[in-house]
């Protein structure tokens, strides 16, 4: 179970982080955060719509990849869903 909530909580950890560096409580302008850089390509969407758009997938994907792991993972090793 630990194993399982620990990469539930990694997906967890991103999609928080990048919302507090989108909201400008979280990381400064020289570092690279998938959240500012979201917040920062939010003022030209209009002409370059990719510079907020690929930050935007790439949280989701990392974040829908650490919840997939997890259910896999639970899936393996919880031993009342292996004798079904």
């Amino acid at each position: 179970p630990l194993l399982v909530l620990s990469t539930l909580q990694v997906g967890n950890a991103i999609s928080v982080g990048a919302g507090l560096s989108f909201l400008g409580m979280g990381a400064q302008p020289p570092t690279a955060e998938w959240g500012l850089m979201a917040a920062v390509g939010r003022t030209v969407l209009g002409k370059a719509w990719w510079i907020s758009t690929f930050p935007g997938f790439a949280i989701l994907t990392v974040v829908m990849a650490c919840n997939l792991l997890g259910d896999s993972l639970r899936g393996l090793l919880d031993p009342r869903l292996r004798s079904r």
